[in-house]
């Protein structure tokens, strides 16, 4: 059985990113495995899609956008993901200013995907998020998602 990845727009955009060259290797090295490997289902959503659009650099966009085109898009404006997004800004999963990051998060989590990939350490990898989501989450009954680092899927 493949696994499924969700991968929110930080991990499409450090690919691309020659700001931080270290976090570039590891990303590039990340989607060579994930794109030579049959075990796994890679999925974005339609708001990874529209913050790729936001991108002001044209060749960057085109860049994110190409790489964005192999994977399946998930929808974010369903009622079920829209409820989950407000129980996790009501539970202080993210700030309420870093709304996108709690969609990220509820679209994972209603597809029933098992790993959340992200180079969010702020808002979205880090202690705090990952229990309250694994507390609002098993309340609702929701599959246990994993939200980590590309370079820690094994």
């Amino acid at each position: 059985m493949k696994l499924k990845i969700y991968l929110d727009t930080s991990v499409i955009s450090a690919r691309f990113d020659d700001r931080n060259p270290g976090r570039k290797v590891l990303t590039d090295n990340f989607f060579r495995r994930v794109t030579e490997s049959d075990q796994f289902e890679v999925y974005i959503s339609d708001l990874t899609i529209e913050e790729i659009t936001k991108t002001k650099n044209l060749e960057l966009k085109k860049q994110m956008q190409s790489c964005a085109s192999f994977f399946t898009v998930l929808r974010s404006d369903t009622q079920e993901v829209i409820t989950l997004v407000n129980q996790l800004l009501q539970h202080q999963a993210v700030p309420q200013q870093s709304r996108e990051e709690a969609f990220h998060i509820a679209i994972a989590v209603v597809a029933g995907i098992d790993y959340l990939l992200s180079w969010n350490f702020k808002h979205i990898v880090r202690l705090k998020t990952k229990d309250i989501v694994r507390m609002v989450t098993t309340v609702q009954g929701y599959k246990p998602i994993n939200i980590i680092a590309p370079t820690e899927l094994t």
